[in-house]
């Protein structure tokens, strides 16, 4: 099983988006809020160079947005 990480905000439609999906497909994740964790909104920062959420880390795989093709390689969905 993967290992997976999302940075999300409340208000992000992207971010709820990603998470349906992840339910969809049983996907356990960490959620971290970088609206109210600072140490959070860090990490995002750092992993994907930008400031937009989602920031998906998927073992060590950075994917920004809600990119469904991309997530579904990443977690091995057919």
């Amino acid at each position: 099983m993967s290992h997976v990480t999302i940075y999300t905000t409340p208000t992000c439609v992207y971010c709820k988006m990603a998470k349906e999906f992840f339910k969809e497909h049983t996907i356990e994740y960490i959620e971290k809020n970088a609206a109210t964790d600072a140490q959070a909104r860090e990490e995002a920062i750092q992993k994907s160079g930008q400031m937009g959420v989602p920031v998906i880390d998927i073992d060590g795989k950075i994917i920004v947005g809600f990119d469904k093709p991309a997530l579904s390689e990443a977690l091995g969905i057919k």
